[in-house]
């Protein structure tokens, strides 16, 4: 499976674990089997606003495009992702946010 990503500005998390060639996203599963090679599947048959363009299956290879929300503090291989290429079954890693700045005290707040 190869999973694209399209970075969209959100505070809202992703979760999406991969079961051969059904996709858990955010709890609700979706089985991409019934796509055969050389076929795609529209965009708007997906009931769901995390994938981000057509589902095809190339070459026995499944391809799916997920919008990947980024946090304010996103690091660069979140705004400009790459594509995961063969990803295994379980649980997908996805770029990291940089660290959150430290805060420093005030000097009324140190005292």
């Amino acid at each position: 499976m190869k999973i694209k990503l399209s970075s969209i500005r959100s505070d809202e998390t992703l979760s999406v674990t991969v079961e051969g060639d059904t996709l858990v996203v955010n709890g609700q599963a979706f089985d991409f089997s019934p796509v055969g090679d050389g076929d795609t599947l529209p965009r708007g048959a997906i009931k769901s606003d995390w994938f981000d363009g057509d589902v095809e299956r190339i070459d026995g290879q499944l391809i799916v495009t997920l919008l990947l929300p980024i946090p304010s503090n996103y690091s660069p291989e979140q705004a400009f992702p790459a594509d995961l290429i063969n990803v295994p079954n379980g649980p997908v890693t996805f770029p990291a946010p940089l660290p959150d700045a430290p805060t420093t005290l005030s000097s009324e707040e140190q005292a």
